[in-house]
């Protein structure tokens, strides 16, 4: 196992992320712990020492599965890491209830890594309202040593993650962000990570194989890539790609059966950074799986001065890209979630005055109708 340094600690390159656990009858609320528990097993004898949970995971029942896989070991062989849930708004007075909680259902008497959770679009403002409380809690928990190393995650946009880094960037010791070859300019990653390190923040890698879809590729592109390196399949490119990016510390990986794990854990038994024709052609091949999907907006503007309803239509189209690509999720829902009902795609009127001016003569009326509907507006 590849280790890397965080302050005075040595974390496993690859971490077990707990979102994505194996369970009974294809329902995501009942773990099979019997399943997970190999999977906690096989790792820590492999040399995994992170591990990655959260309040919401499995219907609230991550936590307290991973403690019961965990406290089968010495506490000191293993980093646990969990959240506060701030993705639900109706969480925001209770940070002292639910952090308690937390402890009583993971079984221990501190966490060593705990984060933000999820620091977007829709809860930016709450948790920036100190009337809350939760940074000052969090802080206090700190200094009682509680928590061993407080960060956020965020799946908010460039200003969002600004916003946060200005008011508490100062306290925060590491950054869990979306990044795999996919979103590295899709999702604006690329500019994510250049950020974390003018701040000089570590950064912890969720969604590496982009839910499973970097994980099998087309037939023309796995030859592209085994034409460059014939010995490795087709998931540890992902891998490689992160290993190639500097600041990234660990990367967080939902596996959801052994034999992921397996394979997972063997392409981490060495570091193959990328070079850079292998950079080139991952990241082309990056480029032309968004194109075939995505419209081609360049968020040049012009179609904002010339609509009636003033609709913020560059945004809303790479929301629209984001939910079309990812053939729905959380993540476009989540963001529109912080728009006033009149900025909403619903609010478009079909006009069409936007689509006169766009240089890349995208049909803007139909992308706005096609999302109402996705998103069952």
């Amino acid at each position: 196992m590849i280790y890397r340094e965080f302050q005075d600690m040595k974390l496993s390159g690859l971490g077990m992320g707990a979102m994505r656990l194996p369970v009974i009858d294809g329902d995501d609320s009942r773990i099979d712990e019997a399943r997970a528990q190999a999977m906690v097993d096989y790792a820590m004898e492999n040399g995994v020492n992170y591990y990655d949970t959260a309040w919401g995971y499995h219907d609230g029942h991550s936590e307290s599965v991973m403690g019961r896989a965990l406290n089968r070991y010495p506490r000191e062989s293993w980093y646990l890491a969990t959240k506060f849930p701030g993705y639900d708004l109706s969480n925001m007075g209770k940070v002292e209830e639910i952090f308690e909680k937390q402890l009583e259902k993971c079984g221990v008497e501190y966490f060593d890594f705990y984060l933000f959770h999820n620091v977007c679009e829709m809860n930016i403002d709450a948790y920036l309202d100190e009337t809350y409380g939760i940074y000052d809690y969090l802080m206090k928990q700190k200094q009682a040593g509680r928590i061993r190393h407080l960060g956020f995650s965020a799946h908010g946009n460039l200003d969002v993650m600004k916003r946060f880094l200005d008011a508490y960037g100062k306290d925060m010791e590491f950054c869990q962000i979306q990044l795999n070859y996919l979103d590295f300019s899709f999702q604006n990653a690329k500019e994510k990570v250049e950020l974390l390190e003018s701040w000089n923040i570590p950064v912890w890698v969720m969604e590496p194989l982009r839910g499973g879809r970097l994980a099998k590729l087309s037939g023309e592109e796995e030859n592209a890539l085994k034409a460059l390196r014939p010995q490795e399949n087709i998931p540890a490119w992902a891998f490689r790609f992160l290993q190639s990016i500097p600041g990234v510390t660990v990367v967080l990986s939902g596996m959801s059966d052994l034999e992921q794990m397996q394979e997972n854990i063997c392409t981490w038994e060495e570091d193959k950074p990328l070079n850079a024709e292998e950079m080139e052609s991952l990241l082309h091949i990056a480029d032309e799986m968004v194109k075939k999907i995505v419209l081609p907006c360049t968020a040049c503007h012009y179609c904002t001065s010339h609509c009636p309803q003033g609709l913020p239509i560059p945004e809303l189209l790479a929301l629209y890209n984001e939910h079309c690509f990812t053939r729905g999720g959380f993540i476009a829902p989540m963001a529109l979630a912080a728009y006033p009902p009149e900025k909403q795609p619903s609010a478009c009127i079909g006009c069409r005055s936007c689509e006169a001016v766009c240089p890349q003569q995208i049909k803007i009326s139909e992308a706005m109708a096609d999302f109402t509907q996705k998103l069952g507006m």
